[in-house]
C-alpha cells in the first residue's frame, strides 16, 4: 500500500477542505508515491517521535498538530521543528497532519471530547459558514433519475441527518442548435420545445469538481445547462466546538473534579464559582478563547477549552463557568481515535499508537 492510498483514507476521516484557512494540514514531509511499511500515530511529530518511528519501522507519521505551521525559510536544525524535519527526511519518513480538518468534523476532536465526558444531545457550537453550495440543472424526465442518482453518489444531497435530498419541478425548456451542434433531441437549426425537469441539490463546496464530473457523465445533453450558487446557510454538522448535556446535573466543584478525572488533567484553571448547577456544557479542544461568547449565547452552564489568558477569565461575566483544562488534555484522546479509524480501514497493516507523551506543559 502506497502512502497516497493511506492519505485517501485519512482525507475520508478528515477532509482537508474542513480545515481553517490559517492551518497547515495534509502531507507536510515526504513522497506520497512511496510504499508504506508502517504508520505511527501521535499528537506532535517531534524529533523523539521520528526516533520512535525509526525503531518501530514506520515510514509514515500521522500527527494531530502540524510540525510545520508557519513559514520556514531555512532548515539548519537550530530548533525542534527543523530537527524533526531533518531527521524525517534523512530516514525517508513522511509526516501527515490532520489538525483543524479533524477539529471541524462532526465526529472529530470535539465529539471525542464530549464522548469522554459522556455528554448527550451534542451539536456543533460554531457551524461553518460559506461551505454549502447549490447545483441547479435541467434535463428531460427520462434522464432525471439517472442524473439525480449520479449526483447523490458523488456526495450531493446531504442535509443534516438526511441524504439523497433534492427538489424537482417540471417546466418547458427551449433550445436551437447551430451548425456545430449535435443535439440529442431535434436537429440542427430546429427550435425545440420539450418538457424538462429542474433538479436542485446542495453539496459541500470542496465536492464541486466531483459533482460536475458526475453531472456531465450522467446527463443526456451535448451541452449541459447548470447553475451553482453559494448559500448563506450554516453547515450544522461541520464547525468548531460542540455543546451537549450531562446526563445528570452537577455542582460546579463536583463538575470540575469530574472533568479533571475524565480528561486526566493535572490542573484546571477556572473562573469564579457562581453557584450555578452545571448541565449544559460547551467544549472546544485546543485554544478556544475566541468562542467564549458563542458558549454564552448557546446557553452553556460551563465552557471547557484551553490556553486562556488572565483577562479572558473576566469574559465569563458570571454567566457561565469558564475552565482551562490544558491544551494537550483537551485533545488527548484524538490520536486514539485516529488509530482506531485506521485499523478499521487497514486490516493487514501496522498502525501503531505512539507511546510518547508530547505535552510540553508540566505541573508540580
Amino acid at each position: 500500500m502506497k502512502i497516497k492510498e493511506i492519505i485517501y483514507i485519512l482525507e475520508e476521516m478528515a477532509p482537508l477542505a474542513y480545515a481553517e484557512d490559517f492551518d497547515n494540514v495534509g502531507l507536510l514531509v515526504g513522497n506520497q508515491d512511496v510504499e508504506a511499511i508502517g504508520i505511527l500515530v501521535c499528537h506532535d511529530a517531534l524529533e523523539s517521535i521520528i526516533d520512535e518511528a525509526i525503531i518501530k519501522k514506520c515510514n509514515l507519521v500521522v500527527c494531530f498538530h502540524p510540525i510545520l505551521f508557519s513559514g520556514v525559510k531555512k532548515i539548519t536544525g537550530k530548533n525542534y521543528v527543523e530537527r524533526a524535519i531533518i531527521k524525517a527526511i534523512k530516514n525517508d519518513i513522511a509526516i501527515y497532519a490532520v489538525h483543524t480538518a479533524l477539529d471541524n468534523h462532526q465526529y472529530g476532536v470535539n465529539k471525542i471530547f464530549c464522548d469522554a465526558l459522556g455528554l448527550i444531545n451534542t451539536k456543533v457550537l460554531i457551524p461553518k459558514q460559506n461551505f454549502i453550495y447549490k447545483l441547479v440543472t435541467f434535463t428531460i424526465p427520462e434522464n432525471a433519475e439517472k442524473v439525480r442518482n449520479a449526483l447523490f453518489n458523488a456526495g450531493a444531497g446531504n442535509i443534516g441527518n438526511y441524504k439523497d435530498c433534492s427538489f424537482s419541478s417540471k417546466g418547458i425548456g427551449t433550445f436551437m442548435g447551430n451548425e456545430n451542434s449535435d443535439p440529442q433531441l431535434g436537429s440542427k437549426f430546429e427550435f425545440v420545445q420539450t418538457e424538462e425537469v429542474k433538479i436542485e441539490v446542495t453539496f459541500e463546496k470542496h465536492l464541486e469538481n466531483k459533482i460536475l464530473k458526475a453531472l456531465f457523465a450522467s446527463h443526456l445533453y451535448e451541452e449541459v445547462a447548470y447553475e451553482i450558487y453559494e448559500l448563506q446557510n450554516q453547515h450544522q454538522n461541520i464547525g468548531l466546538g460542540m455543546i451537549g448535556e450531562l446526563k445528570m446535573p452537577m455542582k460546579e466543584k463536583e463538575f470540575l473534579l469530574f472533568v479533571k478525572d475524565k480528561m486526566q488533567a493535572d490542573g484546571i484553571r477556572h473562573s469564579n464559582f457562581i453557584d450555578k448547577e452545571i448541565k449544559k456544557i460547551a467544549v472546544l479542544g485546543g485554544a478556544g478563547s475566541f468562542a467564549i461568547k458563542n458558549a454564552i449565547q448557546a446557553g452553556a452552564d460551563a465552557y471547557l477549552t484551553a490556553d486562556l489568558k488572565y483577562h479572558q477569565f473576566y469574559e465569563a461575566e458570571n454567566k457561565l463557568l469558564l475552565a482551562d483544562i490544558g491544551h494537550f488534555e483537551s485533545e488527548r484522546y484524538t490520536k486514539n481515535y485516529i488509530v482506531e479509524y485506521l485499523r478499521k480501514k487497514i486490516l493487514n497493516f501496522a498502525v501503531i499508537l505512539s507511546e510518547e507523551n508530547s505535552n510540553p506543559v508540566k505541573y508540580l
